[in-house]
């Protein structure tokens, strides 16, 4: 929740105009703005080479949900992905398990692709439960979900305790739950799916770590918060593979 409209206008219309000069040609880059920069977004997109994602959606499709953001709404305005289950819609919102498998399946059904955020929290993490933690959090939110259905999804590892806080998880910690969620993913649905899905990290990544983070075998990318508001230090991550 950061920028005013011209704020914002700026900010993606600077990142579209860098993207055309940088060799982006094996990435995916997708932005996403608050639900009322949207629109502009698309519009900027058209003539450039980022996609747009919604930070949230509501799980029903329409009706009487006053401040809420349906699955149709966002089609229309062709937005492409969204974000489901990030920490603080968690942490603030009491979004749990079985409400994001809703969600999720609001989006896939209207031909948005999740972005599916799973990750612990310090205490979970001290007490070795972080493993346990994100099995739950996918088998209770996406794995009830087709091996074709569940090729549109990107998982978003988030170690809670390091959004934000400036401590990020360290190449090795970061590379072990990934290659542990991959592993799952494999379990139910087989080798070749699991190799295809980009898990990404989130959690304090930024222009200095990004390379170290994104070097690790099964590190496919970064769900950047605070380090998107500034356009260089930005690129820099999305050119640090």
């Amino acid at each position: 929740m950061n920028k005013s409209f011209s704020d914002a206008e700026g900010l993606i219309a600077e990142i579209a105009d860098k993207l055309e000069t940088l060799n982006t040609g094996y990435q995916d880059v997708i932005l996403c703005p608050p639900y009322v920069y949207l629109e502009m977004a698309t519009d900027i997109a058209e003539d450039s080479i980022f996609n747009v994602g919604a930070q949230n959606l509501n799980e029903h499709d329409s009706g009487a949900y006053t401040g809420e953001i349906s699955g149709p709404m966002l089609n229309s305005m062709e937005v492409e992905y969204c974000i489901i289950g990030h920490s603080e819609r968690r942490k603030y919102y009491g979004e749990d398990n079985a409400l994001l498998a809703k969600k999720v399946d609001a989006a896939l059904r209207n031909e948005i692709r999740p972005i599916f955020c799973c990750g612990e929290v310090l205490s979970e993490r001290e007490e070795i439960r972080h493993f346990e933690v994100v099995k739950k959090q996918l088998n209770e939110s996406v794995f009830h979900l087709s091996a074709e259905e569940f090729q549109q999804v990107i998982i978003a590892y988030e170690p809670v305790w390091a959004i934000g806080t400036g401590v990020n998880a360290t190449p090795d910690q970061a590379q072990e739950m990934h290659a542990y969620i991959r592993q799952l993913i494999a379990l139910k649905y087989g080798e070749p799916l699991a190799s295809e899905t980009s898990i990404l990290y989130g959690g304090s990544c930024n222009a200095l770590n990004a390379h170290e983070l994104f070097s690790q075998a099964d590190v496919d990318g970064g769900l950047i918060g605070g380090a998107s508001l500034n356009a260089d230090d930005f690129l820099k991550i999305v050119t640090s593979f």
